[in-house]
């Protein structure tokens, strides 16, 4: 049945929508190959080695498995991303840099088969010291990586030009308030496991998979195969959510489904345990960020200095670009003639961090928004009424000297606070008959919509709108829809630009050998920047469509007819490259210029109640005001704030990734633990359109900042019930008690 064509800002429903709820869908675990084998991983057990060789159960009956290690490896044994530092298979000789890092392979025709294989091989493994906090790092005691174990360090000035000055304008400052933040690693705990299966068919390589970023996986297997573009093809399958936990690792995974099904030659899937999951994959960057806050006598802020430290984790990764947003958004967004950054990101024997929604924004956010409440404290000050005053507006200039222009939704989210607030939560009270205390926290700030600087002209994402021979419309991206949206809104975007019902728009499933490569779905730049390229084909195809129904007397009559009558002739595609505004210009040497072509905005608003006796804080409310620039489908928009926020509010309350040696000590859902409904505040969602004139119909980036700013406004409640700082996240319960001589006589 034909839907009738909703227009862009309309929530149609989920074109994916029915075949999830029905079961239709088809993850990768519900895909088989005829006669496909299942893979199972070896992994190291110490967290820093020299791998010496492997000891096989000779009770084991090998001849019916095959077993792998780096030696079968016969292109270049490196998972290639930013640098080639990662192996895929620690060579024997070679170095074992984590536990759980991977070690050998095997596979068989069963899965129990598989793992009962994976058991009866004994890595030995030298041991040597392992590094494991940011101290013995830099302390270069061991060396990890490089001279001194420093993945990559950028340093940030605004208003100065050297150190001196700096501490001159923080020496002349009335107040001076100084804070070490510090935050923990976070798991993104998707609904689907990890999981990849590959074939090899003439001579060519076929990966499908749960992936964010088809091409970088198909970079990735290029160097590990030593094969050209052509030797390799990578489809996406059905994806239960990523929060970037899929940007990066599925690289590893389908490096080892390849190898494996090139020796048993067939095909071979492996799908991780969520335990597997947890140990072995990357969880968002633990940081330590030192903020010092100058201020004059009337609370205007004169100087801001911040030290940002990282904790990368065994291999590079993409911590590099991780610190880099974090760093880029350490000031926050307040109006300050003098500021300096300094980031660092270090080497240890943990698991590999990575990817994560907010993507190393959230640590600095935690730190800046804490700071500014204590101003508010130290100024008697309210707390809204405070960023009111100090917030960038446009016209103004952030961090890196960037000039505000367009799309600063500043005084909307404010105002739009600031209407829904009511009262402050009584102080004091009881529940469920124990005493308690109730405060509350708001916080204001931003996030850079797509790629830094010069990023996206780099990329040079394509995307095309063609139109078929059937008289239909093909949207054909790299962009994969993870659970946030993605197919419905470019159907909706591309539906608009032609003048179509939706039902006349196909997304082509992210397939390398079926789509251009329009660039990772990452970094609040698919509905943005892959939209707006969708939107300016589409509109190209739409004139062409219109010039040709003029020359063959069809003028005047509906582009679906047109379509209908021009499809049979011939597929007409139109493909598209990214082009950025005008104005947009970074100086990657010197860290000053436009970071981001736009940013967005967002205050939130956090009621907190505190158990006394237990020590649990419980969030009552929660309130998240967002400039979005435009709301394509305003449910969908809704429903990723409202996920962001709940697991912001996961990260401050209660998920905490704890390590033992270096192992995940918590690598099952029993104790690391994540929100579930049951969890789930009151959530209010304000949607916020001050439009981005670059942004298909004024839309711009929303699926990370809600994850940016709801921790900070939970420890600045806490902090307003309880009377004391939290400047740590989780604030567990045990974090509470341990504060209670500092809170109990207030």
């Amino acid at each position: 049945m034909e839907r009738p064509a909703p227009p862009v800002g309309a929530s149609m429903p989920r074109v994916d929508g029915i075949a999830k709820v029905t079961g239709r869908a088809r993850y990768l675990d519900d895909l088989d190959a005829p006669n496909a084998w299942h893979g199972a991983t070896v992994r190291s057990k110490i967290a820093h080695g020299v791998l010496e060789g492997f000891e096989l159960d000779p009770t084991f009956d090998w001849s019916r498995v095959v077993f792998v290690t780096a030696a079968e490896i016969t292109g270049r044994n490196v998972i290639a991303l930013i640098e080639d530092d990662q192996v895929a298979l620690v060579p024997i000789g070679g170095q074992v840099m984590h536990v759980d890092e991977a070690l050998a392979l095997v596979a068989a025709p069963t899965r129990e088969l598989a793992f009962a294989a994976a058991r009866a091989v004994k890595p030995k493994v030298r041991a040597l010291p392992a590094v494991f906090t940011i101290d013995e790092s830099l302390a270069k005691k061991q060396l990890l990586y490089g001279t001194d174990n420093v993945y990559k360090q950028f340093l940030l000035r605004k208003g100065h030009g050297d150190d001196a000055a700096l501490e001159a304008a923080i020496a002349g400052a009335a107040h001076v308030i100084e804070g070490t933040y510090l935050t923990s690693p976070q798991e993104q705990m998707y609904i689907e496991p990890q999981a990849m299966m590959a074939e090899w068919r003439d001579g060519r390589c076929y990966i499908v998979g749960s992936m964010q970023c088809p091409y970088y996986v198909h970079k990735a297997m290029k160097a590990f195969l030593d094969c050209g573009p052509d030797g390799v093809v990578i489809s996406q399958s059905v994806t239960g959510g990523g929060f970037g936990g899929k940007e990066e690792y599925p690289s590893m995974l389908a490096a080892h489904v390849a190898l494996l099904a090139k020796q048993a030659g067939r095909a071979v899937k492996i799908v991780y345990d969520r335990d597997e999951d947890i140990a072995a994959t990357t969880k968002r960057h633990p940081s330590r960020v030192h903020h010092r806050l100058a201020v004059d006598a009337n609370g205007e802020i004169v100087a801001i200095d911040v030290d940002v430290l990282m904790d990368g984790g065994a291999y590079l990764t993409l911590s590099p670009v991780v610190l880099s947003r974090g760093v880029l958004h350490a000031a926050g967004p307040y109006r300050c003639p003098v500021v300096r950054v300094r980031g660092r990101v270090v080497a240890t024997n943990y698991p590999p961090h990575g990817a994560f929604r907010g993507f190393g924004a959230p640590q600095t956010t935690f730190a800046y928004e804490r700071q500014i409440q204590k101003l508010a404290n130290l100024m008697n000050e309210d707390a809204l009424d405070l960023r009111k005053r100090l917030a960038l507006r446009s016209g103004d200039t952030t961090a890196t000297g960037q000039v505000l222009g367009f799309s600063v939704g500043t005084d909307e989210v404010l105002a739009a606070i600031e209407r829904v607030a009511g009262p402050p939560p009584v102080a004091s009270g009881t529940r469920n008959g124990s005493p308690v205390r109730r405060g509350r926290g708001i916080v204001f700030y931003f996030h850079g919509a797509g790629f830094t600087g010069s990023g996206e002209q780099k990329l040079a994402g394509r995307a095309a709108v063609a139109l078929t021979t059937a008289g239909r419309f093909e949207v054909r991206s790299s962009s994969t829809d993870i659970g946030q949206g993605a197919i419905t809104i470019f159907v909706q975007i591309a539906a608009g630009a032609l003048g179509v019902d939706a039902s006349l728009v196909d997304v082509v499933d992210p397939s390398t050998a079926q789509v251009p490569d329009s660039g990772p779905t990452v970094a609040s730049r698919t509905c943005m920047v892959v939209g707006g390229v969708i939107e300016r084909g589409a509109k190209i195809l739409r004139g062409k469509l219109e010039a040709w129904a003029a020359e063959h007397g069809m003028a005047g009559r509906s582009i679906a007819e047109i379509a209908k009558a021009r499809g049979p002739q011939g597929e007409l595609a139109e493909i598209v490259q990214y082009e950025p505004p005008p104005g947009i210009a970074f100086d990657d040497a010197t860290y000053t210029g436009a970071a981001y072509p736009v940013y967005g905005w967002a205050a939130c608003l956090v009621d907190v109640t505190v158990d006394l006796d237990t020590y649990e804080a419980h969030v009552d409310r929660c309130v998240q005001a967002i400039d979005v620039g435009k709301a394509i489908n305003p449910a969908i928009v809704k429903g990723q704030i409202e996920g962001g926020t709940l697991q912001a509010l996961g990260w401050a309350l209660l998920e905490n990734v704890v390590y033992k040696d270096g192992k995940v000590a918590n690598a099952n859902m029993t104790n690391c633990i994540v929100p579930t409904f049951a969890d789930a505040p009151e959530l209010e969602t304000i949607l916020i359109e001050v439009p981005y004139p670059f942004g298909p119909s004024g839309a711009k980036g929303v699926g990370e900042i809600p994850m940016d700013g709801p921790a900070a406004a939970v420890a600045n409640a806490i902090e307003d019930a309880l009377g004391c700082a939290f400047d740590e996240l989780p604030i567990m319960p045990e974090v509470i008690a341990r504060s209670r001589d500092k809170w109990s006589a207030s």
